[in-house]
């Protein structure tokens, strides 16, 4: 079975979609789009336009990804 590596980046909420999916920009330049990791909507954490917040990304896909952490 193959290992995929996760990637962590910071970056920031640019727009919000539908269904919890954000568009983030990354401190490198690009675009993600990122969806709620788990723990966040458990304990309803709220993400707002203009938010820092960490995304961990797939090896395999760096265009998608999911808000693990919100910076202060």
């Amino acid at each position: 079975m193959k290992q995929i590596n996760t990637i962590r980046e910071r970056g920031q909420v640019v727009e919000a979609l539908p269904s919890l999916l954000f568009k983030i920009k990354l401190e490198n330049g690009s675009e993600v789009l990122a969806h709620l990791a788990g723990k966040l909507r458990i304990n309803r954490i709220k993400i707002l336009l203009g938010d820092k917040v960490l995304v961990e990304m797939a090896s395999l896909d760096d265009r998608r990804g999911r808000i693990v952490y919100r910076l202060k």
